[in-house]
């Protein structure tokens, strides 16, 4: 009767064991576009939490072509589903790309910040830059919102998730737009050194 017991307290208090979640919410740069799925940097951050034994569940919800509006109408029911920890937020590429005002990717990242927060989840923001051909003064306003919003949020900033490759087209496929699967491991440097502190601090209860 006590080993039954034990076995159903187990179950039943299942759930709180579990590890906590870190929630990557992006789009095809976080998707693994083009390349094998355990090649993408997200994959690659599952192996190392993995490897060194770290209590955390990696859930990737970055969906190829989505824009800052369409991850703010979709983020209540992933959050709802996922109960995230923390939420790393890597959005607004293709809000740039489409010529989209920076003042309403500005809006949908602080939206979608706000609502993870409120939710009991640490947000970390990655920044995007956009090529010059896009003009000096969109390109230059996109790449303000990102700083701009960190600061006034007070949130952790990884500033631009292609640091060190942009400028190399041999790290990109054919279409000049997505990071080869041999860009993978900086792309994972890049956010690891603004998340490595938050994963460092106990995790919150969902």
């Amino acid at each position: 009767m006590r080993i039954l017991f034990a076995c159903l307290w187990l179950l039943s208090a299942g759930p709180a064991w579990a590890a906590p979640v870190v929630l990557v919410y992006g789009d095809s740069l976080s998707a693994a576009y083009g390349i094998p799925r355990d090649a993408g940097w997200v994959a690659l951050l599952e192996r190392r939490l993995a490897g060194r034994q770290a209590p955390w569940q990696v859930v990737n919800a970055s969906v190829s072509g989505e824009t800052t509006a369409g991850g703010h109408a979709r983020l209540p029911a992933v959050l709802e589903r996922h109960r995230p920890a923390i939420v790393i937020l890597v959005l607004g590429a293709n809000d740039g790309l489409r010529g989209l005002p920076p003042s309403q990717m500005a809006a949908n990242l602080k939206a979608m910040a706000t609502l993870a927060g409120q939710r009991g989840a640490r947000v970390l923001l990655v920044g995007m830059q956009l090529p010059p051909n896009y003009g000096s003064t969109y390109t230059r306003e996109f790449q303000a919102v990102f700083p701009a919003l960190a600061r006034q949020a007070r949130l952790p900033l990884a500033p631009f998730l292609l640091d060190g490759i942009a400028a190399r087209p041999d790290l990109f496929q054919a279409d000049g737009l997505h990071p080869t699967a041999a860009a993978q491991p900086r792309l994972l440097d890049n956010v690891w050194r603004a998340l490595a502190p938050m994963l460092a601090e106990r995790p919150a209860g969902p």
